[in-house]
């Protein structure tokens, strides 16, 4: 039975904020902060920290969620899945929770959707039942838990609609983000059987448009999350999936150009420089694709400008500063490219397993492991390690940034981390 329940228009407009102590320098407003390409302007984030050093509070996040906080104003947000029985399959309160920046004092504890008995899936052991990270224009939050549901708050927690329209069968868990372009809210629903891609009204809720990608094969799950550029002046919706990449406009969801590839369980988010979109094909051997997205059609045979298969990220989206792109595998070799033309610059093993997305500010990139570890390094064209801090939990979150300090998620804290 659907659900759709409206109680309000979200304001479209970004509010213009004061920290109690500094101009706040950017909006980190979703996942891989305001470019949504992991970059940072920050000039003074920290470089050292411990579980007890330079911790400017640690708060308890109840449930697992590996969504990644965002930061709007003096709050910060985070979802998580909480089980409500001890049951091999629970039922699942579906939740956003809201933290004041200054102190980490939770602010309020919601539940959105649940996760029934009847409705409960197995996910992957490295997925969370809270993996999709929210997203906000300033005013109001986004939040996506794949097929359970799709709403938006405003930001003292009042519910201004949901639905559960964008039905689909996931494979593993939820995983992709959604992005925001003009008045819309875009989300790829990649499961095990149909796949689309949908755009909600941002006001309201309701379905815009809605794309079917015709994927064949037994494998057809993804976790996409969409990426919004501009090409020749015009926008256009940058769509990783099973077998597929393609770009959208965001009027009609009208597909502009599409490249096929091998893979499914496509997880990294798109980057995009040089007049390249850069992603990987995720499973079963991943490729790293450069594509020039300024085609029409099938653009395969035409607009692949550089590819490589060695030792290619499955999860942890690329990295691009200035003419390097920067990858880390999911066990932890590290790789700076030449953008344009894909010629390899260095290869390290930096050790661990990673999920986390990389992080650029100042000239350092942060490369957060799955066990805790962040390393930091020089962007360049040579490797340089800058140094390296532990904080002995787990984590597959990614980076947030508020500020001057860093917001790292583990399995059961969410950090702030300051000098």
């Amino acid at each position: 039975m659907s659900v759709f329940k409206f109680t309000g228009f979200c304001v479209l407009s970004v509010v213009a904020y004061i920290s109690s102590h500094q101009l706040m320098a950017e909006e980190w407003f979703e996942f891989r902060g305001p470019t949504g390409q992991g970059h940072s302007t920050v000039k003074s984030l920290p470089t050292a920290w411990s579980p007890t050093e330079h911790v400017l509070w640690k708060t308890d996040i109840p449930g697992v969620g590996w969504s990644s906080p965002i930061v709007v104003g003096e709050k910060v947000y985070v979802t998580t899945a909480v089980p409500t029985s001890e049951d091999k399959l629970p039922e699942q309160s579906l939740r956003v929770v809201c933290l004041d920046l200054e102190t980490g004092e939770v602010l309020w504890n919601k539940e959105v959707f649940q996760e029934t008995k009847e409705t409960a899936q197995r996910i992957h052991k490295k997925n969370s039942h809270a993996s999709p990270t929210p997203i906000s224009d300033g005013k109001v939050i986004y939040v996506h838990f794949g097929t359970f549901g799709t709403a938006c708050l405003s930001l003292d927690g009042k519910e201004l609609w949901k639905t559960d329209e964008l039905k689909y069968e996931m494979q593993h868990g939820n995983g992709g983000s959604p992005c925001i372009v003009d008045d819309k809210l875009v989300i790829i629903c990649d499961g095990k059987g149909k796949n689309f891609i949908a755009a909600l009204n941002r006001n309201t809720g309701k379905i815009e448009w809605k794309v079917d990608r015709n994927v064949e094969g037994r494998k057809k799950f993804s976790f996409g999350t969409p990426l919004v550029i501009t090409v020749n002046g015009e926008k256009q919706i940058v769509a990783p999936g099973t077998d597929v990449i393609s770009g959208h406009s965001p009027k009609d969801g009208k597909e502009i150009w599409h490249l096929n590839y091998t893979g499914y369980s496509v997880i990294p988010r798109p980057v995009f420089s040089h007049g390249l979109i850069f992603v990987t094909t995720s499973y079963d051997r991943p490729s790293l694709l450069a594509i020039r997205p300024d085609g029409k059609g099938d653009v395969t045979d035409t607009h692949l400008a550089w590819s490589n298969k060695s030792q290619i990220p499955h999860t942890p989206s690329l990295l691009v500063v200035g003419d390097e792109l920067y990858a880390v595998s999911d066990k932890g070799i590290a790789q700076c490219f030449d953008a344009r033309t894909g010629e390899l610059i260095w290869k390290e093993r930096v050790g661990g397993n990673y999920s986390a997305s990389p992080l650029y500010a100042d000239g350092k990139i942060y490369f957060q492991s799955e066990e805790g570890e962040t390393t930091i390094i020089e962007a360049g064209k040579k490797y340089k390690e800058i140094g390296r801090n532990h904080l002995k939990e787990p984590t597959l979150a990614s980076y947030a940034v508020a500020g001057d300090t860093l917001l790292i998620r583990t399995k059961t804290q969410l950090y702030r981390i300051g000098k």
